[in-house]
């Protein structure tokens, strides 16, 4: 039984990895790096050089900038010089208006915005440099969206992280997580503790409504639903959850200026960990309490199994999302603890190896396809129907085979990542 120690330990997990981001993550964080670097220069630069990481050009490149109209880094990059607040975090572009777009599309038309790749560094790295009058501001972000680790101004350190970006990845708490855990805390915790997480579903479910309007992307939710009125498709926990969840990606990804509670860093997986669970949750009735429960056990198993993947690779993030929400549809059923672990097994063996390249509208097609294995996988697994040790990379031990993905992603992936960005960039 955990401890009430114990479970402060988890909350705060949970609070420093599910949180509010207006917009792609990755062209955010380059807004965030620039924004920084304009409140240390204390106005607004005149030049702005960014420097990124080839992941991170990889997912700035296509993706929608909210309220925009417009895609990729240099926007992003001109917006947080012009009016961001790094305070902000994620949501750093929130304060965009008609006058501050108007500047930031002067910057980047000017070529007062560069952005280049820099090799060699983590994954998940933007540096900014900021110049004007003769003065020169540089921030670095490392490893997190919001990891901020080192700002200068005219070459004097203003701040310096003193951790290395790799001590930074899990949460300083001494408890371990593991499969058996997460169900534990998710089953037992007291319910007042637990509750905040509802929050996420208000933002996310008033997306998704904003992408069935068929404003956004490939109109991928919106048509799913009206397939479902057409009576092609059946109006079932399947499509219903595919519908609500794709519709959100569908605006997100096309820069929507609405807000969404993200899980690990990512927007499309935050969406992913909590809208499938509402749509299983609004079908099968389930009270309040359980759709809390299966919401935590969703975001929380994402979180987990995101640790041993990293922030930024090859594998498409929908994987750890998805394997995540169907734990909570699991949960939802009925499902125990053995038939969570046969589902994570389900999981494994059907959608590992969705690539990542890039973030773009696209991607409300790889929700959709990871909602789909989460729901059959979840209900396989509650008719005692598991992946063994026989199939693929899946071990007799659950943990064991989140482990063997994360290996596959961290080590087995890296030159398939190299080839996608080459594939991107050479187009």
């Amino acid at each position: 039984m955990l401890d009430k120690d114990e479970r402060k330990q988890i909350i705060a997990i949970i609070n420093r990895e599910v949180i509010p981001a207006l917009g792609c993550t990755e062209p955010v964080a380059v807004a965030l790096a620039t924004a920084k670097s304009r409140e240390i220069l204390g106005q607004v630069p005149k030049k702005v050089e960014v420097f990124v990481s080839s992941n991170i050009c990889k997912n700035g490149m296509g993706v929608g900038i909210p309220g925009t109209g417009m895609v990729g880094l240099p926007i992003a990059a001109a917006l947080g010089a012009v009016c961001g607040n790094s305070k902000d975090g994620l949501e750093v572009l929130k304060q965009v208006n008609d006058e501050n777009l108007k500047a930031a599309r002067r910057m980047v038309d000017e070529k007062m915005v560069e952005i280049k790749v820099k090799d060699g560094t983590d994954k998940l790295y933007i540096e900014s440099i900021c110049k004007a009058k003769g003065h020169i501001c540089r921030t670095i972000i490392s490893h997190r969206h919001t990891n901020i680790i080192y700002v200068e101004k005219d070459g004097k350190v203003v701040f310096q992280e003193l951790e290395t970006p790799l001590s930074t990845e899990k949460p300083d708490t001494k408890i371990n997580l593991c499969v058996a855990t997460v169900y534990e805390f998710a089953s037992q915790a007291p319910l007042n503790e637990i509750k905040f997480i509802l929050e996420g579903v208000k933002l996310n479910e008033a997306i998704s409504k904003e992408g069935m309007t068929g404003k956004y992307g490939l109109k991928t939710g919106l048509t799913i639903q009206t397939n479902i009125t057409r009576k092609f498709i059946a109006d079932d926990l399947v499509s219903h959850a595919m519908s609500l969840t794709a519709a959100a990606s569908d605006a997100r990804m096309d820069g929507c200026d609405l807000p969404v509670m993200s899980n690990s860093g990512s927007g499309n997986q935050g969406i992913t960990t909590i809208l499938p669970v509402v749509a299983v949750a609004q079908k099968t009735g389930a009270s309040e309490e359980k759709l809390i429960r299966a919401l935590i056990l969703s975001n929380l198993m994402a979180i987990y199994i995101k640790q041993y993947i990293g922030q930024l690779t090859a594998l498409c993030g929908i994987l750890t999302a998805a394997t995540g929400a169907a734990c909570g549809v699991c949960y939802l059923l009925g499902g125990n603890l053995s038939q969570i672990g046969g589902t994570i097994k389900n999981m494994a063996a059907s959608i590992t190896g969705m690539i990542c390249d890039g973030a773009k509208q696209g991607c409300a097609l790889k929700v959709s396809a990871g909602v789909s294995s989460a729901v059959y996988c979840a209900l396989l697994a509650m008719e005692g129907s598991y992946a063994t040790k026989t199939d693929g990379i899946i071990a007799e031990d659950v943990d064991q085979t989140i482990k063997n993905i994360g290996e596959l992603a961290t080590k087995g992936m890296l030159e398939t990542d190299r080839h996608i960005i080459n594939t991107m960039i050479s187009k």
